[in-house]
């Protein structure tokens, strides 16, 4: 039994974290468009029979009606491939939702928030969903009906989360899921790809496909999988998508003296095209930077943000134990940053301790 698992797509999102340039938002969704397609061609040339979305396919807030037109035009050119999606906390089955108000292809099944039995020849496949944008978990203890066949479970929840937030959204415990004993326990809403972490692992996160912003680094994708229809033997492995990646890069700016040896600097090093980058900023500054100008002035479209994590060349608590003017200044700052509430506000105060500094001199 041969089957594709994908989770968390969040077709049509924003993508807040590309505001910053023009036209990247809309390149992102257009990507997603095409890594669906993708996904449908690669079902398509090698004849994978199952195909398992688990929630998250689209954002409800956000999605529109072409989209699903889109995806579902592909889902029809794969007529013998059996698509089972589950509603997430993104995409939940609620009354003014595609998957009540639109007529899908009939190879597409959708589960929704009461527990449902598919049953076929070799195989059974169980699977709910969201029927909110919140919900709690009341399948704790699924009885498996034929354990002589494959038995699948789709559905849409937070593993093993151990904070209130985790709680909302249909959480599920590993040791509880194991007891149950499916063959392949196929789950989304975890953005990060868990497949391979124990030996013999069934319960499985693809993490989202196309990822969604810097919290995502790293190649996305999906998960392919076989069971062996006598011995149950599970054989999984990942696929990457060909969508840009998330990417973080450090750069020591200790040895730089200005705003535009930065800006030269930024201007000359290599990389990815395929990949968004976010810069951040270490070592001891000799300038004051000005993010905003910098963006402006830089040449490298994927770079996507800069993050200022650079010390200040005073040693700002040290001074603050000096009995003199800079040290009474010093405090007074330093007093200003523990009350400070963004990260904007403190590095504010940093640079007005800097010029402060360079004026005491």
């Amino acid at each position: 039994m041969r089957f594709i698992h994908m989770a968390d797509m969040h077709l049509d999102s924003p993508f807040e974290s590309l505001a910053s340039k023009p036209n990247l938002a809309k390149e992102r969704r257009l990507e997603q468009r095409r890594v669906m397609k993708e996904i449908v061609e690669y079902i398509k040339k090698e004849n994978i029979p199952y195909f398992f979305i688990a929630g998250d396919l689209y954002e409800q807030e956000y999605i529109k009606k072409s989209s699903i037109e889109y995806i579902n035009n592909l889902f029809e050119q794969i007529p013998d491939t059996l698509i089972f999606i589950t509603p997430g906390n993104h995409d939940p089955y609620i009354k003014n939702s595609f998957y009540k108000q639109f007529t899908w292809s009939k190879n597409v099944h959708i589960f929704s928030e009461e527990l449902s039995i598919l049953e076929f020849k070799d195989i059974d496949i169980y699977g709910y969903g969201f029927n909110d944008f919140y919900m709690q978990n009341k399948y704790q203890n699924i009885e498996i009906k034929n354990k002589n066949k494959i038995n699948i479970l789709i559905t849409h929840g937070s593993l093993d989360g151990g904070n209130d937030e985790n709680k909302q959204y249909n959480p599920l415990a590993s040791s509880q899921l194991k007891q149950m004993d499916f063959d392949y326990i196929a789950l989304g809403h975890i953005h990060k790809a868990s497949y391979n972490d124990y030996e013999n692992q069934k319960i499985v996160y693809p993490g989202s496909t196309v990822s969604i912003g810097f919290d995502e680094l790293g190649p996305r994708g999906i998960i392919e999988g076989n069971i062996d229809e006598v011995t149950k033997k599970l054989e999984l492995k990942f696929i990457k998508t060909s969508a840009k990646t998330f990417e973080e890069r450090e750069i020591d700016i200790s040895a730089l003296n200005s705003e535009e040896a930065l800006i030269e600097e930024l201007n000359s090093i290599n990389l990815d095209d395929n990949k968004y980058y976010k810069i951040i900023l270490v070592g001891k500054r000799n300038f004051d930077i000005n993010i905003s100008n910098i963006m402006s002035l830089i040449k490298p479209i994927n770079i996507i943000k800069i993050k200022n994590k650079t010390k200040t060349k005073y040693d700002i608590e040290n001074i603050a134990k000096q009995i003199s003017l800079r040290g009474i200044f010093a405090k007074k700052i330093l007093e200003k940053i523990e009350n400070a509430t963004t990260e904007e506000e403190k590095e504010k105060l940093l640079n007005s301790f800097e010029i402060g500094m360079d004026v005491l001199k």
